[in-house]
């Protein structure tokens, strides 16, 4: 595994991490917790030092109870703590039809940082993520408690997930941003004009859903069949079955440069991102998975061969690939 940091942060952290949301939300029923731990503890044996979670990331258990994903990866972790960094959000809550609804008031967020103490078992939060812009709170007033946050020590930096340009320029002046997490992969790039405004400013990219949901796993075709209760793709459309064409040009060339590099279709998919010098953090449940994903950092794409993938993703067809729920 390779090392990077954090912007021109000094926290240091592997160049792939593990999003750990799937484990007890949004991808089936919760998976079983002692299974789960034994997979964060494997990632930490490949080198994998930053792992993704947030307050929101909540299942529901087989006795209907709350499964908190904060607190899964807190009791994984806690062994591992001055080893390890930790990444957790706040400011989203989800309605019952699964939109989204934003709320980073200062109280609130006072609220949210030391619910997730709690569930993580630890008195510090390596990076603490604005979860979803709150188009009622402006920047400054969001950074402000950043900035208090950081000097009572209960978390070290903080960023902000699906933030455009002017949002972040704002809020840096006040409390310098050390990451965004925004979606990015070969299927969704629409933040790919942030990457020169990041690297002025120092500020990392981590990339969620670096695999377009497992989509560019390569590993579903038109007959795969997801859980409508439980799992969200079920109403993705690139897992439709009427898509299927669409994208076989993209699937195509993962294939060849698979071929190429001796390497997997995610290898592929996410060896280009780090290549961007962008952090991706894929989830996964299954330990097959995480160690190819782990994989990814051992290939390497030349800067001639990630610009041709760009012009071969600007000039292909593909079709439409979820962007996130909407908000209320």
């Amino acid at each position: 595994m390779k090392y990077i940091n954090l912007g021109n942060s000094d926290i240091k952290v592997s160049k792939l991490g593990l999003g750990c949301m799937g484990m007890t939300h949004a991808y089936g029923a919760p998976s079983d917790e002692n299974e789960m731990i034994k997979m964060i503890h494997s990632a930490v044996d490949m080198g994998i030092t930053f792992f993704d979670t947030a307050e929101c990331y909540v299942g529901t258990g087989a006795d209907g109870q709350p499964v908190y994903n904060e607190e899964l990866v807190g009791k994984a972790l806690k062994p591992y703590r001055d080893r390890i960094i930790i990444a957790t959000k706040f400011g989203v809550h989800h309605n019952d039809d699964s939109s989204l609804r934003m709320d980073s008031r200062p109280e609130i967020i006072r609220k949210s940082v030391e619910g997730s103490l709690k569930r993580l078992n630890t008195d510090y939060i390596d990076l603490y993520y604005q979860h979803r812009i709150d188009p009622n709170v402006e920047p400054e007033e969001v950074a402000d408690v950043m900035k208090e946050l950081i000097k009572e020590g209960k978390i070290r930096a903080w960023g902000i997930s699906e933030a455009g340009e002017e949002y972040i320029r704002r809020a840096d002046k006040v409390c310098h941003v050390t990451a965004i997490q925004n979606r990015y992969s070969m299927m969704y790039r629409n933040y790919e004009d942030l990457l020169p405004v990041l690297s002025e400013l120092g500020i990392a990219f981590v990339a969620h859903s670096p695999l377009a949901n497992g989509f560019l796993s390569g590993k579903y075709d038109k007959n795969s069949v997801f859980d409508k209760q439980y799992d969200y793709r079920s109403d993705m459309p690139q897992f439709k079955a009427e898509n299927a064409d669409k994208n076989k040009d993209l699937l195509d060339m993962l294939n060849r440069m698979a071929e190429e590099k001796s390497a997997t279709y995610a290898q592929i998919s996410l060896s280009w991102l780090m290549a961007k010098g962008i952090i991706p953090i894929p989830g996964t449940r299954k330990l097959t998975r995480l160690e190819e994903n782990s994989g990814a950092a051992d290939i390497t794409l030349t800067q001639k061969e990630v610009s041709d993938i760009d012009m071969a993703l600007e000039n292909m067809e593909m079709s439409e690939v979820f962007g996130g729920h909407k908000a209320k």
